[in-house]
């Protein structure tokens, strides 16, 4: 089970997020800034896919 960066503190939900692959939501956020300030960057650890997901 991968473990979300600990160099950043936010306030945001860090779990519950769905997958976009496999419809899970057994997922953490891995990094609350994504590639823009309105993504997130989650990990699914039923399929082991990373995604990002809007704000």
């Amino acid at each position: 089970m991968r473990r979300a960066d600990p160099s950043v503190t936010t306030s945001g939900d860090l779990e519950g997020a769905e997958c976009p692959y496999c419809g899970s939501e057994n997922t953490v956020r891995d990094h609350p800034k994504g590639p823009s300030l309105c993504r997130s960057m989650h990990y699914c650890n039923d399929c082991e896919q990373p995604f990002e997901r809007f704000e």
